[in-house]
């Protein structure tokens, strides 16, 4: 079991940035392909970025590509995402999300869920 908890969401004008963490607990962090999905009102739950156990491999979204950095310290069972230059559009509750297949962008795939963190980008 791993439980996974996310931080540092908040409110933030376009253009500025935030860093979120999600801290694992449980079984072996490093065991784990890490990503960050999110949700807007009323609409579906999409993929934003992956990380591999390792984290030498990582795959963004284009919507997030060139304005977010995933990274991994697996010392700290802890995963970030730093996100800059933020827009409106932006404004979601962002998940941590755990696989124990490594490197997959799908949410299906994706066994441990935090309770997501609320951004929300004003313009």
């Amino acid at each position: 079991q791993v439980q996974l908890v996310e931080s540092g969401g908040g409110l933030v004008q376009a253009g500025g940035s935030l860093r979120l963490s999600c801290a694992a607990s449980g079984r072996t962090f490093s065991s784990y392909g890490m990503a960050w999905f999110r949700q807007a009102p009323g609409k579906e739950r999409e993929f934003v970025v992956m990380i591999s156990k390792t984290g030498g491999a990582v795959y963004y979204a284009d919507s997030v590509k060139g304005r977010s950095t995933i990274s991994r310290d697996n010392a700290k069972n802890t995963v970030y995402l730093q996100m800059n230059s933020l827009k409106p559009e932006d404004t979601a509750v962002y998940y941590c999300a755990a696989s124990g297949r490594g490197s997959t962008m799908r949410a299906q795939e994706y066994d441990y869920w935090g309770q997501g963190t609320q951004v929300t980008v004003s313009s």
